[in-house]
């Protein structure tokens, strides 16, 4: 161990993100990635912004990619905050609203960079356990020590919880700030950003990695009241002023704006997901009811870990996570319909 690390490096649990692998004919199924590729517009806009301005800085307060993101919600400039991924944002949120050693609630079974801040930003957590069939019973958020937060969609089971049950754990939570983490939330039924003018304790945070195909680019926002935007601005300024460069404020205003493009990919995703889903029921999987662009399933009469390591030595990756209770389980996510028809083929030679 490296002599010169401090106790918070040494004590680090790192988040373990899915395999990166850089070879011919792979069907990369395993991170969630958009298919398709981002709009045009945003394509020719970073191209325009790729000239002599690189040498000075972004705008610090990106106003402009703020106001594109609030007309997209019906909401003002002041409700918008803009990180580098929605990664930072939450990172960003934990300091800016969770108490060192105060204890907050989230999913026993979730996205798995939570615990990896709670630790790193010193918060205890209380694990709320999920029901048998993976869903989120509200009433065990009620009245949450030190505030709560969630994906919605849960990752990685995929489940949406919908409004209103989201609005009773706001409602029994009126001095807790209530994150909904929501980075598949354009695959599912509707975002609680329409809360938001009700709730001064929510907020919602989204990202343009999935559903605007902009994973490269690494810009996430957070929506919610004045007051908690202004939170997140102070500890932005306290680190980094200038997190998002030029050429992704210019290419996610671009996408932000081109809802055409958007709602055509995402229909095309939420499509072949449905028939994916159909075609692994018949193949007598047990796939849970997906809202995100992924799926999460496992097989009674075989193993996920064997069925992972099949899939990968036929160049198909997906996720396996080896923990309990979801070691049966892989997340494989929604590629396109020549992609999917693929994995399918081949899953049938296994199974």
């Amino acid at each position: 161990m490296n002599k010169f690390w401090t106790k918070a490096v040494r004590e680090a649990k790192p988040y373990i993100p899915g395999e990166q692998i850089n070879q011919p004919n792979l069907l990369k199924l395993n991170t969630n990635e958009n298919p398709y590729p981002p709009s045009p517009n945003a394509i020719k806009a970073i191209s325009e912004a790729s000239g002599d301005s690189l040498r000075l800085y972004p705008t610090p307060t990106m106003d402009s990619l703020r106001d594109a993101i609030a007309n997209n919600f019906d909401l003002k400039l002041e409700n918008v905050f803009v990180g580098n991924g929605s990664d930072e944002v939450l990172a960003f949120s934990f300091m800016a609203f969770f108490e060192r050693g105060s204890t907050i609630k989230y999913p026993g079974i979730t996205y798995s960079f939570y615990p990896v801040y709670a630790n790193l930003f010193n918060v205890s957590v209380d694990e709320v356990s999920l029901e048998n069939d993976f869903t989120i019973n509200p009433e065990k958020f009620f009245n949450a020590p030190g505030g709560i937060i969630f994906p919605n969609p849960n990752a990685p089971t995929s489940l949406y919880l919908k409004l209103e049950a989201i609005e009773l754990i706001l409602q029994n939570n009126p001095h807790n700030i209530v994150i909904v983490d929501e980075a598949y939330v354009d695959f599912a039924e509707k975002s609680a950003a329409s809360l938001i003018n009700q709730y001064d304790n929510l907020l919602v945070i989204q990202t343009l990695s999935k559903s605007r195909a902009l994973a490269g680019l690494r810009v996430g926002f957070a929506l919610g009241h004045p007051d908690l935007i202004e939170a997140l601005i102070r500890m932005k300024d306290s680190f980094n002023s200038y997190p998002v460069d030029r050429l992704a404020l210019a290419g996610a205003e671009a996408a932000m704006s081109d809802n055409q493009y958007f709602k055509e990919i995402t229909k095309r995703i939420i499509n072949t997901r449905e028939w994916t889903i159909k075609e692994m029921i018949e193949l007598g999987f047990d796939v849970l009811p997906s809202q995100a662009n992924f799926i999460f399933t496992k097989h009674p009469k075989h193993r996920g870990e064997k069925l992972y390591q099949q899939l990968k030595a036929a160049n198909i990756l997906v996720r396996h996570f080896n923990t309990e209770p979801i070691s049966e389980y892989l997340r494989i996510t929604i590629g396109t319909d020549a992609e999917m028809k693929r994995f399918i083929t081949h899953l049938k030679t296994i199974i």
